[in-house]
Order: structure tokens, then C-alpha cells, then sequence
């Protein structure tokens, strides 16, 4: 997740930072913190998904060969698992960690967002 989060710098540099900072340069303005705070997920979900959906794995995924799969088909997550996934790791991360603490106690070792997502974690071998 360290990892994720260092490259996910670079993206949203690009996609959030860039157009803020033109926007506060070019018109001498700054967006509400709702409106920040919405482009920002907006961001996010559409990094998350679209890896999660075309293949998936995201940048981070892909170094540490770990995928995301569908644990009733195996097959790739479909938009609907992918966004209830997104949707759902907030909280499992936010709650003091109690949806990764989940793993440990987990028969298959997937995190609670995982688990109600329908998804899972797999190693690449």
C-alpha cells in the first residue's frame, strides 16, 4: 500500500494538482474543499477501476505480482466488484484498519472489503 501510494503522487500530480494550479494562476481562484475533495475520489476511482478492470492490477499490483479477480469466477472484476470494492476499502482503511486486520482472522487471508466485494487477491506465479 506504501508503494501504491508513491506512485499514486505522480498521478495525481497530473490529474489533480495540474489543473488546480492552472485554474488558481489562470482565473486567481481556488475550488470549494467539497468540490477538491470530490475531484480527488473522481481521480482515485477512475485510477482504481480501470487498472482493476483491464487485468487486474494496478501500477503497485503489477511490481509486486499480485491481481485482483473475481473469487467467484476467477475471471477479471467486473464494474460493479470494482466499484464496491473502491467504495469499501475507505472505510476498512479508515476504521483504525479494521478491514485489513480482517486478513489475519480470515480463513483465505483476504481483507473485509474483499471479502464483500467478491473479490480477491492473488498471487501471480
Amino acid at each position: 500500500m506504501l508503494y501504491e501510494s508513491l506512485l499514486l503522487l505522480g498521478v495525481l500530480s497530473i490529474s489533480f494538482m495540474l489543473p488546480h494550479l492552472a485554474i488558481g494562476l489562470g482565473w486567481h481562484m481556488t475550488l470549494p474543499g467539497p468540490l477538491l475533495l470530490a475531484h480527488l475520489l473522481l481521480v482515485l476511482l477512475a485510477y482504481f477501476v480501470w487498472f482493476w478492470r483491464r487485468g487486474g492490477q494496478t501500477l503497485a499490483m503489477q511490481t509486486w505480482k499480485v491481481r485482483l479477480e473475481s473469487a467467484l469466477t476467477g475471471n477479471t472484476v467486473t464494474l460493479p466488484q470494482a466499484l464496491v470494492r473502491f467504495v469499501l476499502c475507505w472505510p476498512s482503511l479508515f476504521f483504525f484498519g479494521a478491514g485489513l486486520i480482517w486478513a489475519v482472522f480470515d480463513r483465505e487471508r483476504q481483507f473485509l472489503h474483499d471479502r464483500l466485494a467478491g473479490t480477491r487477491l492473488v498471487a501471480e506465479h
